[in-house]
Parts: C-alpha cells; structure tokens; sequence
C-alpha cells in the first residue's frame, strides 16, 4: 500500500555574507589581521590608511540610468553615486574612545617558537655520532612526546627501525644512544618513565647529602616515596625527619614533564595578543578593545575615478560597460567588507563589554570567589544575539585584566544551588575548596569526606563524589599524596 506523507521542514539558511561575517567574528586579533592583509591584496577597490576628504557626493549627484543605450548591461541597475559617496571614511573610525591607542597595544607571549622535536635534534647536531648511532638517535628524538617521554619499549622501537629505517640493531646499542639522547635539554627529557625521568635531573645537580638521599630513594624506594610512606623512609635510610624534608624538598623542585613548556613536537607555540583591555579608573571599569582590530580602510580613489569617467563618457562601449560590471563587483566587496569589520568590532565590543558589566564584582576585586554564574545564553539574551555569536567571541578571545591575560570563556561556568537557595558559579565553588585545601594541615591532610562536610558547613552542599571531580579538575591530587612530613 503506497501512503503519502506531507512533512513540513522549518530550516534558515545562512547567507555566504553572513557566514562570512560570523567568521570574522571568530577570528582572534592577529588572525584577524592576517585575513585583512588577505583581503587588500585580492581586491584592488579596498585599501588601507586615511582617504582623502573629497566630496565626491556633492558633484555627482545623478543618477545612472542606461535605458537609453542600445545594449543593456546586466549591472542590476547600477547608481554610481552610490559607489562616489563620501562613506569612503567609515563610521567607526570616529568611535575612538572604544578602541585602545595604537602605542597601547600589547603583545604577551606565553612560549617561544621552535618545535620541541626540532629544539632536541638541533642539540643532536652538537654531539659526535656514528651514522647508524645518528639514525638511531633521531628516531628516538622522534619517539619523544609532548610530555618529553619515550613510552614506547625499546624492543618495538628496534622492530620499527629495522622496519622503516633498515637498520638492525639490539637492544643493548638502543639503550646505549638512549642515554646519549637523555643528555640533552631540557633534564629529563627522553625518560621512558617518572622516576627515572627525576632521576636524570637529579644527576644533574651538585651531589650534595640532601641530593644523594634523594637519588637514593628514586631509585630504590620510589614506591615508597609515592605513597608517602615517610616513617618507613626515615628508618631503612636512618636519617632524620629533617634530612628527609630536605630530600622530599630536593625531588619537588623537578620538573616531572621536562615537555611541558613546548606546546607538541610538531607545533609552533602562538604568541597571544590580548584582543580587550579592562582597567581600573577611579573605582570604574573602563573596556578598550585593541587598536589592531579597528584598521583604517577606504575604497579607492582610483576606482571612483574610473566610475566618474564612465559616467561623464557619452559613447559607452561593450568593453566599458564590462569594466564598469568588474568595478562594481570589487566595489561591492569592498564596501561590505568594511561594514563587516564595523559589525564585528560592534559585535566584540558589546559582548565582552556585557560580559565585563555581569562579572562587575570580579574584574574589580580580582576574586574568583565573585564570579557569578554565567552561561552562554545569559549574555546571548542580553545582547539580542545567538548564543553561537556569544561563543565564537568567547572561545578565541583574551581579555587583558588587572589580574592578568585571561580566555573570555574562563568567566562562564556553571551553577548549583547554596543553602540559601541561591544560584552560586561552580568557579566559586572550586576557588573556596582550593582556599580549604591550602590551608589544612600538611601533616593530616583532609580526605574528600572532610572536605564536603567543611563546604556544607560554609553552606554550599555537594556530594564527596563532586568534591573529587572538582579537586580533580583543579589538578589537585587525594589527601594521601598531598601528605607532607
């Protein structure tokens, strides 16, 4: 039996403009310049810096009506005066006191610009190596991860060297480069587990007694040393509580992810521009967004000329009408692509400026403990914008603050009820747990047990399940590795 159905499908569809437009929107400040720098270089009709005044309106003030002509050009009724105006000069460039000065840009990088895996092998070409120990030391270099590890056993490496590099080797001459690659910086790297990645780094530094015991107890003791068994410490190495201290003090002052301070083995680290400014004046917040966002941009002159003379020609040929068609193409994509830079600073400007304006009591004490809880459609509603706008200024913008350079989307949390009944920001929830924490008892530290009856006591109740998940993610670890002597 053959049955119809009749469906009904409500979609909206974005235009190319609009999709565009959203894009530029996601873009942080310098990518954002290197989109701009994109588009002056494919469209002649756009250029950079300050216009000329000229009144070009006031000249030209009929309109354009082929009608007359013979043949009829498909320019959809172009008005030229619409393209000799004097909207040369955008708007925007007027609004200055919502743009930072040039000469107050900030730059912050938080990392250098060399690949990890590049920064080890540059090391490699310093040391004297046969061709076969070379091989071998590259791959491992490459074995290394963005921890600065090697986890792979040295028996699969020997199988993936005769494999892909066609040299058969043992184990023992791995072992023997491997040692050579651990030579290099940063101490510890090319470790193929903790403790001995400590161990190196300890290797290291001068031999001193605390160093010594300290060595002693990685390499025999680790176990031990991990689960805080300090009395049983004390007493197979039969020192003191306090030269164990010094040990303890010696070992926590390495570095456990000698890795951690490049961003992968493949990757270059990013310079991050902060995109908005917040200051302090006189007990007011004041929002500036970077200057670098607001670029001076005109349609050229040359283009309005070449127009003007199409215009004033009597005889207009196919070959002009056809140029006049290109013209308005580069015209029309240079005029919305300044109006789009104009919706986007809008856009930036009035999120994070109601983000600043929600989270009032944060930005001007710097306590984490007064933001408020917050999400995505909070602002949306506010500003009368999709919640997808809100998260594309969150998710790739930074905000430069009193307390430091800041992602826009670390002000947005969750929120759980108090016992008051009042909506409380998870975020002031982990700032009080981590305050708790800091301030037990080193020697007895508290258990997520204790830890969730001290929050319910403060007035927040929450199960021990999400005390752990929320210690968890302020990567603290349990009460028996925070134990100190």
């Amino acid at each position: 039996m053959l049955k119809q159905h009749l469906q009904f499908k409500l979609s909206q569809k974005l235009s190319p403009q609009q999709i565009q437009l959203m894009k530029l929107i996601q873009l942080p400040t310098q990518a954002f310049e290197q989109r701009l720098k994109q588009e002056l270089e494919e469209n002649p009709a756009l250029e950079s810096g300050k216009a000329e005044n000229e009144n070009l309106e006031d000249n030209y003030d009929d309109t354009f009506d082929d009608s007359t002509d013979s043949e009829s050009i498909n320019a959809e009724d172009i008005n030229i005066d619409d393209y000799l105006s004097d909207d040369e000069i955008p708007e925007y460039r007027t609004q200055t006191s919502n743009y930072s000065a040039d000469d107050d840009e900030k730059s912050i990088p938080y990392a250098a610009g060399t690949s990890f895996n590049q920064y080890l092998i540059s090391q490699l070409n310093t040391v004297y190596l046969s061709d076969e120990e070379w091989t071998i030391a590259e791959f491992l270099v490459g074995s290394v991860d963005e921890s600065g590890y090697i986890r792979r056993p040295l028996s699969d490496i020997m199988d993936d060297l005769a494999f892909t590099q066609n040299i058969y080797t043992d184990e023992n001459t791995i072992e023997k480069v491997l040692k050579i690659v651990q030579e290099l910086d940063p101490p510890g790297v090319a470790a193929r587990t903790l403790d001995e990645c400590l161990i190196i780094q300890l290797k290291r530094k001068e031999p001193t007694p605390s160093v010594e015991l300290a060595t002693n107890i990685l390499e025999r003791s680790f176990e031990q040393f991990t689960k805080k068994h300090y009395k049983k410490l004390i007493a197979k190495y039969d020192v003191t509580e306090e030269q164990l201290k010094d040990a303890i003090g010696e070992i926590e002052k390495l570095n456990p992810k000698p890795g951690g301070s490049y961003s992968g083995n493949n990757r270059m680290v990013e310079h991050v521009v902060p995109d908005f400014s917040i200051k302090i004046i006189d007990g007011e917040l004041e929002l500036t967004l970077n200057g670098r966002n607001a670029p001076e941009l005109h349609v050229s002159k040359d283009y309005n000329n070449m127009l003007q003379g199409y215009k004033d020609s009597k005889e207009k040929s196919k070959s002009q009408k056809d140029t006049v068609l290109f013209i308005k193409q580069k015209l029309d994509a240079a005029k919305w692509f300044i109006d789009a830079i104009k919706q986007r600073q809008q856009t930036l400007f009035i999120t994070m400026n109601t983000i600043m304006e929600y989270q009032k009591e944060y930005f001007l004490t710097g306590d984490e403990r007064k933001l408020r809880p917050m999400i995505l459609k909070d602002i949306a509603d506010q500003i009368h914008m999709d919640v997808s706008t809100v998260s594309r200024v969150a998710n790739s913008k930074y905000v430069d603050t009193p307390y430091g350079t800041k992602l826009i989307k670390e002000f947005f949390s969750e929120s759980m009820k108090n016992e008051q009944g009042e909506d409380v920001s998870t975020r002031e929830i982990k700032k009080i747990l981590e305050t708790v924490i800091g301030e037990e008892e080193k020697k007895k530290p508290l258990t997520d047990d204790k830890l969730a009856k001290i929050l319910k006591e403060k007035g927040y109740p929450i199960a021990r399940r999400t005390v752990a998940k929320y210690r968890e993610q302020l990567g603290i670890p349990v009460a028996r590795l925070r134990k100190q002597i």
